[in-house]
């Protein structure tokens, strides 16, 4: 063995001594993964997340992913020819669509990570908020203030939802068994109507209920930036609340943000915001000193 071989060694050794404490205080808890944007479309992007995946289950530590897939549901559509119809840039899920949506995720997304798992090594369970009851859903409610009168008026996104129930068996199964649950956010609702759920939302819902020691919603950004675009490695709900006061928060990072706090304060230890396009960026987050994202806690 060279030299450079021999310090190559040592720095892999040294890595894996640097992760053994995190091994060992979170071997048996669960972690909750937002998977989507991006990375989906990148087959490199989700080998890594894949191999990410299985490490974590190898160590001991439960993981369940949650998908998203909106653009697949978008290209999807166009392609049957279904016009989407938007209020407020969200976009109106009608039954035809709804249906849409749950092919897609349910079907050729939810499996592809099944396979990309399955690949890595690891023994993976497709299913989505309807299996085992794992989520009841309610209708989602948004209201718009007329631009002439000001007023109020409520409006109707279709079966869009958000999660009223959730029911973890199914994922502490799954989990025992040694296998991973890879989760698309569908779901019933007591009324017996399907609903298309956020994904950050839905895992938000499911790390508060599992009591998740990480939520890790994986983006396009590297976290939460401050004004003059350095990372925040770290927030607690009144830091985010001054900062949205500030406007150093604004657009898609504010809903992420709210998903992190309602987390944390329903009972999941920590929640992180990520760049899901950076390699291996969950490891580096979690089992080194230094971090990759923008964690967030109860205060």
């Amino acid at each position: 063995m060279t030299a450079s071989q021999d310090k190559q060694m040592l720095a892999k050794a040294e890595t894996l001594i640097e992760a053994l404490p995190y091994f060992q205080r979170y071997a048996g808890r669960s972690f909750v993964v937002k998977y989507g944007g991006h990375a989906m479309g990148d087959p490199e992007a989700a080998r890594d997340f894949a191999e990410d995946i299985v490490l974590l289950k190898a160590v001991g530590i439960n993981p369940v992913v949650v998908h998203g897939g909106g653009p697949q549901i978008g290209a999807m559509l166009k392609k049957l020819g279904v016009e989407s119809k938007f209020v407020d840039g969200l976009r109106v899920t009608d039954k035809v669509t709804a249906e849409v949506a749950e092919m897609v995720l349910s079907g050729a997304i939810n499996k592809e990570l099944v396979g990309w798992i399955s690949q890595a090594g690891g023994k993976a369970l497709g299913i989505s908020g309807k299996d085992g009851g794992l989520v009841t859903a309610t209708k989602v409610k948004r209201t718009t203030k007329d631009p002439d009168s000001n007023i109020e008026q409520a409006i109707d996104l279709g079966f869009v939802g958000e999660p009223e129930i959730v029911d973890i068996t199914i994922l502490d199964t799954a989990s025992k068994a040694g296998m991973i649950p890879i989760v698309a956010p569908i779901a019933a609702g007591a009324d017996g109507h399907t609903y298309n759920i956020n994904a950050d939302t839905m895992a938000g819902a499911i790390a508060a209920a599992l009591g998740a020691a990480r939520l890790f919603l994986l983006t396009d950004v590297p976290g939460v930036l401050d004004k003059q675009g350095e990372l925040m490695t770290d927030l607690t709900p009144a830091d985010i609340g001054r900062l949205r006061e500030d406007g150093t928060i604004t657009g898609g990072m504010i809903p992420k943000l709210e998903t992190c706090i309602q987390a944390v304060e329903a009972g999941c230890e920590a929640a992180v915001i990520l760049d899901g396009r950076v390699g291996h960026a969950m490891l580096l987050e979690f089992f080194t000193s230094r971090g990759a994202g923008t964690l967030v806690r109860a205060g």
